[in-house]
């Protein structure tokens, strides 16, 4: 037991428990989002799109990854940001995710990929309500990583 879950236990409080996550960060503008990487199967460069008309504007488009047509989803757009230009840093990272008990795979668009890396709970903030376009319950947890903030999303709420 560590020196704050003993302090934490005289006060009658429960212990904090630390969870370290393996998580892939990425880049949507200026923020920066933790993927758990049990759910990141490949990340590839940007492919043709098939637009589909009437669709969520947030999964605007499909892509043929190895002969499976899957949905592309961009946050930025779930997100509340502005749409942004490809450059040569962004990337699709295919991810599957459990969505009402079906798995689910779908691209997702990143402006960037940095690495993999752990992130800790330890530390975790609530999300705070900033506006209308920041979604709170799409976000598990806020934490830092290099002296920044990350944003650790549910993807389950955000894609669901």
């Amino acid at each position: 037991m560590n020196q704050l879950q003993i302090q934490e236990a005289a006060r009658g409080a429960p212990p904090v428990i630390e969870t370290r996550l393996q998580v892939l960060m990425v880049g949507l503008g200026n923020e920066i989002f933790a993927i758990e990487t049990d759910m990141v199967r490949e990340i590839i460069d940007p492919v043709p799109v098939t637009r589909v008309a009437g669709a969520r504007s947030f999964l605007p488009a499909l892509i043929n990854v190895r002969g499976n047509v899957i949905p592309l989803a961009d946050l930025r757009i779930r997100f509340g940001m502005a749409r942004a230009a490809q450059t040569p840093d962004t990337r699709i990272v295919v991810v599957e995710v459990e969505i009402d008990g079906d798995p689910v795979t779908l691209g997702l668009l990143a402006d960037k990929v940095y690495e993999v890396t752990e992130v800790s709970t330890k530390h975790a903030q609530q999300t705070p309500r900033l506006g209308s376009h920041w979604r709170p319950d799409f976000i598990r947890f806020i934490t830092k990583w290099n002296d920044e903030f990350v944003i650790v999303p549910d993807m389950a709420r955000i894609l669901g």
